[in-house]
């Protein structure tokens, strides 16, 4: 930490003056996954992705769908044919043409591509139909209401089809259709944006340059801000928020989160949590969430023993997120054959969550479990819990509009996120014909079924849903925060 802080500090003037100059230095939570919307898992990927590669369609912070790379969309009668109008005039970075030739080489690449996670998320994708330059046709095996909430992300992002075809991995040198261009990436210390001169709205972008630092420590990260070594960091923790709101020299943006943060068993593993419920049962009872809002999050990690956040319509304000029971807990461990349970927590190394899975460890411990914690990089915790290397890992999502992107990757039996091993073909069943009806109280009945059987088996405890908090320097104007925590770099400038 000290290292980091000094490092900072001595480069604070020159990045004071790259801001005069419009260019602008974003600290994140933790370095970013492979810079391939494709292959990415990582919600800081989103965040750099953002500035780089645009989507099909967007939304705004009231959660409407907006125009981006499609200027119009309809869908026919049998909510099988989504029809986008395309915007005329773009080109991606490196000069290819984006058409609808394009966006059926995306869609294409997404559903085919070995390691790609995004098939689930566009499972519902047939075929796409080229029907001019400008004219593209979605065709679905049925209707699917979540594809447009899906298409705000990830799984819209348009990329290079002369990039990715070229032989090369793309995450290292990506290209897309963004106001901003990849320069270049040191693992684990920053990532470098330059301005795209063709960009099709270069009016709304002010900044010749965009650099993003992953730095862990909250006290760090918010540091450097206060020192104009940076200008914004995401996710601020929850204890600095008061000492924000009275420093004049910085300036604090909030949101509500429709994301939801927990931890993840490994079924698959041959250990107690996950080979008997009742162990599952007892951990979840163990943690009292109204504590750790209080101490931890000051009123901003709301406790949620669920996937979808208060925003959302699928969200069951009857599942209660209170109700430590830590005699119930022991009473259900006896009940298994245990005295004391060993558990391993598998988490990033920052702040927040350091603190966390301390108090995790520490209420558990009264229940009867014997916790030790494992944090390492966020990518290699990423990579541990995609390979099934973990017992019990740090889960969450940063949240999508529709609430079945809140989910449906970590629970369908091949969902590209789904860690833990859990299948079933009945939640399958209700998760999709929750996706294939748009009438919003059959969708509620469905999700509120299927999760009745997740938590019957315990893969996931739910933990809260954090609100989304931004500081900013005070000569920033123009940001406007939104609920999916994504950092949108439109109209945001210097004051002058």
């Amino acid at each position: 930490m000290t290292i980091r802080t000094f490092l900072f500090a001595s480069t604070a003037a020159l990045i004071a003056g790259a801001a005069q100059a419009q260019s602008i230095s974003i600290g994140l939570l933790s370095d970013p996954d492979l810079l391939d919307p494709d292959r990415s898992r990582t919600f800081v990927g989103k965040v750099v992705f953002q500035s780089m590669c645009d989507t099909l369609v967007d939304v705004d912070a009231d959660l409407n769908y907006v125009p981006e790379l499609a200027t119009a969309w309809s869908l026919d009668e049998s909510e099988t044919a989504l029809t986008f109008n395309l915007r005329e005039g773009v080109v991606f970075h490196d000069g290819t043409p984006f058409n609808a030739a394009a966006v059926a080489a995306n869609f294409e690449r997404s559903l085919t591509l070995p390691d790609s996670l995004r098939r689930t998320e566009l499972a519902s994708v047939e075929s796409v139909e080229v029907v001019d330059d400008l004219t593209v046709i979605l065709h679905l095996k049925a209707p699917d209401s979540t594809l447009m909430s899906q298409l705000t992300g990830q799984p819209g992002m348009m990329k290079s089809p002369t990039a990715f075809n070229n032989g090369s991995d793309f995450a290292q040198n990506p290209v897309c259709a963004g106001p901003y261009v990849f320069d270049s990436r040191v693992q684990n210390d920053r990532i470098t944006l330059t301005r795209f001169a063709d960009y099709y709205e270069p009016e709304r972008y002010h900044f010749d340059s965009v650099t993003y630092l992953p730095v862990p420590d909250s006290t760090v990260r918010l540091a450097n801000l206060r020192s104009g070594a940076l200008q914004i960091i995401e996710r601020v923790d929850p204890s600095d928020l008061d000492s924000m709101r009275s420093d004049s020299n910085v300036a604090l943006a909030e949101a509500p989160s429709l994301g939801w943060r927990g931890l993840e068993v490994n079924l698959n593993a041959d250990t107690p949590m996950a080979n008997d419920l009742r162990v599952r049962q007892a951990f979840d009872l163990a943690i009292d969430r109204d504590i750790i809002n209080q101490v931890l999050g000051h009123g901003v990690l709301t406790p949620n023993r669920q996937p979808f956040a208060p925003m959302h319509f699928a969200y069951d304000p009857e599942i209660r997120a209170d109700g430590r029971d830590v005699e119930r807990a022991r009473a259900l461990l006896t009940e298994a054959g245990y005295d004391r349970v060993p558990v391993e927590l598998l988490f990033a190394n920052n702040t927040l969550a350091q603190s966390l899975m301390e108090m995790i460890q520490a209420m558990a411990g009264e229940a009867g479990f014997d916790v030790s914690l494992r944090a390492t990089e966020f990518s290699a915790m990423q990579a541990a819990l995609a390979e099934g290397n973990y017992e019990v890992g740090q889960a969450g999502w940063a949240g999508r509009v529709d609430p079945d992107g809140n989910f449906a990757n970590f629970i369908y039996c091949d969902g590209s996120l789904n860690d833990t091993g859990f299948c079933s073909p009945e939640v399958d069943r209700l998760w999709t014909a929750a996706k294939e009806t748009s009438d919003v109280a059959a969708r509620t009945a469905l999700y509120s079924e299927a999760m009745a059987l997740v938590n019957a088996e315990m893969p996931y405890v739910f933990l809260y849903t954090e609100g989304y908090s931004y500081g900013l320097d005070a000569a920033l104007t123009g940001f406007i925060p939104h609920p999916d925590g994504v950092v949108r770099l439109q109209d945001v400038s210097f004051t002058q």
